[in-house]
């Protein structure tokens, strides 16, 4: 279960609320009253350097707002340019999956991960671990349960959370399963979610 590498890579599309931080990547291009073409990392200050523009800070900006950031910056030096802004390397974050977790460890994943793309990437809870009680932990609090059942069967990712450095995923013991047979479409053995669980919280 949950043995395919399908973690979000640094190439891949990046919502429009994903925060910007310390190094991430950006590729500027500037042409018109200037021409600059620009490979920038966001320093620990959160800020980048433009040539002939100077220093920007765009950590916490969000990723459909930092085209208009840098125009801003540019337009306080510059005017009649045109310019485009394209995220490249993201950095990268630390985070822990524990308890009845097939591979548990330390792991380090792209900043737009989230706690179901962890669990694919960690193989998922082992034979005695729950894929319907997946916590979230941060700062030693529990931030979310996740249902994988919900993703799994009806593609309901609702309850899913953004990753930051430090998260830990705690996936526990399974309560129990039951076995369904018969004339049945989908055959299998389903987990219980708890005690008083229904079929038709099952199928």
């Amino acid at each position: 279960f949950l043995n395919a590498n399908v973690y979000a890579s640094p190439s891949a599309p990046v919502a429009g609320d994903y925060t910007l931080g310390p190094g991430d990547g950006l590729f500027i291009r500037i042409s018109g009253a200037v021409d600059v073409e620009h490979r920038a990392v966001i320093e620990r200050d959160g800020t980048v350097h433009i040539p002939r523009v100077g220093s920007v800070s765009l950590a916490g900006v969000r990723a459909n707002a930092v085209e208009d950031t840098v125009r801003a910056a540019v337009s306080r030096v510059f005017r009649n340019f045109n310019l485009s802004v394209s995220l490249g390397q993201l950095r990268g974050i630390t985070i822990y999956i524990v308890g009845q977790a097939r591979r548990p460890g330390t792991y380090s994943v792209p900043s737009t991960s989230t706690a179901i793309s962890a669990m694919f990437e960690s193989s998922g809870p082992s034979l005695s671990g729950s894929m319907r009680r997946v916590q979230v932990k941060r700062n030693g609090k529990l931030l979310k349960e996740i249902d994988l059942y919900e993703f799994l069967g009806k593609g309901d990712k609702s309850s899913d959370v953004r990753l930051i450095d430090g998260d830990v995923i705690v996936m526990l013991p399974a309560f129990g399963f039951v076995a369904l047979t018969g004339t049945l479409e989908n055959q299998a053995i389903y987990e219980l979610k708890g005690q008083g669980d229904t079929l038709g919280g099952l199928l």
